[in-house]
């Protein structure tokens, strides 16, 4: 029985966790069917989208066999199995795992949680007072580490772009728009660079063709 394909990518274009899936797609030439819902608006909290999602987040990937995968880096790890984004060494496919969880605890939710509420500061008063204080802490202690990381290296996995680099990328490149200065780390600025010039890259707000 051949492996199932995938065929459907939920998403909204301004979502990072989003972006890591188009990304990768686009990258090893993934046609697919989208399907956009506005997590603003609220159309992740659907009966139809929670029975795919019961988290109500995006992405959401569809394979032909029916299955819906959640989590972003869990769909950045199936797409990129057996792939030049996925290192055949066991170590640093390991390595590759370290840089997604760091990216969900310590990118995702300071790095881009910023983002989002720059972006839409009506949400901020449902947050703790002192909390976009703290995520501008904790943001700039990420980008330290990641500066300091990549000080002395190409990219952040075996000397290869890889998985790794897509998950971390995602809300990094556009940490600006969460008040975060790029311009002070320029190791980091300039493996955004390297990331973007990769072939097949497209921006956070394209869809692959």
């Amino acid at each position: 029985m051949s492996d199932p394909t995938p065929v459907k990518l939920y998403d909204y274009l301004f979502s990072g966790n989003g972006y890591k899936a188009r990304l990768a797609m686009a990258q090893l030439g993934i046609e697919v069917e989208y399907e956009f819902r506005d997590l603003v608006q609220g159309e992740t909290r659907t009966p139809d989208f929670l029975a795919l999602s019961p988290a109500g987040q995006i992405p959401v990937l569809v394979l032909s066999d029916g299955t819906a995968l959640s989590e972003s880096n869990a769909i950045l790890c199936w797409l990129t199995e057996d792939t030049f984004l996925m290192p055949a060494d066991k170590l640093e496919r390991a390595q590759v795992l370290k840089w997604m969880f760091y990216e969900q605890s310590n990118i995702d939710k300071v790095l881009g949680r910023s983002r989002f509420m720059r972006t839409f500061p009506d949400f901020i008063p449902m947050l703790p007072q002192g909390s976009m204080e703290v995520l501008k802490y904790q943001g700039d202690e990420a980008l330290k580490l990641l500066e300091a990381t990549l000080s002395d290296r190409t990219y952040l996995v075996g000397e290869r772009y890889s998985a790794a680099d897509i998950a971390m990328y995602a809300y990094v490149h556009c940490a600006g728009e969460g008040d975060f200065d790029l311009g002070d780390y320029t190791a980091v600025s300039a493996w955004c660079r390297r990331v973007a010039e990769q072939p097949g890259h497209i921006t956070i707000d394209q869809v692959p063709r």
